[in-house]
């Protein structure tokens, strides 16, 4: 049985500020900027008036200094759509139940609800691995963030079911499926069976922007095993956990070409990330997720 989630844990995160780095769209008023200019929020600039519209938003001081005709424009403040990307792939449950970077991924994803909700920003949820498994609508009520606690839980006590892993096929599906701008979450740890796959995720990231969406990836592993492939020097027998393929070695036989290549890897990933704009998060699932969650929301509220 799955640890339960903690909403104490999550809880803390109600009182930060999200704050959208790029204009957002969006009806209901809330903490983000808007790329549409109305006439009922934060004044913006100025514009010249065009014979025959409405001479409402005329800024009258303006043409007394000037003699010329200037309009008022204005900055909607709106809310923020979010969708959380939820890898619940076999390797997500890497390492052991209750230690494992789904669970990780999940009380990530339970803060970040939480927090928007909190600001009115609508959030959405989408759980995938080699096709989206569950995808719910993006809605701002305090209901709707309780269905998505629960559904968050009910990922934790879902068995592990054998299946391969697609993330550059969802994320593209996903690209094409969001109608407006939106601040798109990813918590994978983005593991493919070659270098083509890793190729594909990459290219599908790049898609999102293409796509004008803010983008934000959690790369969630266990450093120890995954990235630094610390075990003892002894025989194991290391399994695949979406195949069930198995192999025999010494870790001391493979460790530094192994350690080479996630670090290639690794390093494409940050790369590709910053050529795209996207922030990327590395994480370490042995670090306590508030920790984690807290530096990155830290950094973000220094960027103007």
């Amino acid at each position: 049985m799955a640890q339960p989630l903690d909403l104490a844990a999550v809880r803390p995160f109600e009182n930060l500020e999200f704050l959208a780095r790029q204009l957002v769209e969006g009806f209901i008023t809330g903490l983000h900027q808007s790329p549409y200019h109305g006439f009922s929020v934060e004044f913006s600039e100025h514009r010249l008036y065009n014979p025959g519209e409405s001479t409402r938003h005329l800024d009258w001081k303006v043409l007394a200094r000037t003699d010329k005709l200037f309009v008022k424009r204005y900055e909607e403040e709106t809310n923020l759509r979010c969708h959380l990307l939820l890898d619940v792939s076999p390797s997500m449950y890497y390492p052991e139940p209750g230690h494992d970077k789904l669970r990780f991924a999940v009380l990530c994803a339970a803060a970040i609800t939480t927090l928007l909700q909190k600001q009115r920003d609508a959030v959405g949820l989408v759980t995938f691995a080699d096709q989206i498994e569950l995808q719910t609508p993006v809605r701002s009520t305090s209901t709707h963030r309780h269905t998505l606690l629960l559904t968050l839980q009910q990922q934790l006590e879902r068995p592990v079911v054998r299946r391969s892993t697609d993330v550059a096929k969802v994320i593209h599906q996903i690209a094409q499926q969001i109608p407006k701008r939106s601040l798109v979450v990813l918590f994978s740890d983005m593991l493919g069976r070659g270098r083509e796959e890793q190729t594909e995720a990459l290219a599908a990231l790049q898609h999102l922007r293409h796509q004008q969406h803010e983008v934000l990836l959690f790369h969630i592993m266990d450093r120890t095993t995954e990235a630094d492939f610390d075990f003892a020097d002894r025989p194991y027998l290391f399994e695949d956990m979406e195949t069930g393929e198995q192999v025999k070695l010494q870790p001391s036989q493979v460790r530094e070409q192994y350690r080479a290549a996630m670090r290639q890897y690794e390093q494409e990933l940050a790369l590709r990330c910053g050529q795209y704009k996207i922030d990327f998060v590395p994480v370490d699932t042995r670090e306590p997720f508030d920790k984690v969650l807290y530096a990155y929301l830290v950094k973000r509220g220094k960027v103007k």
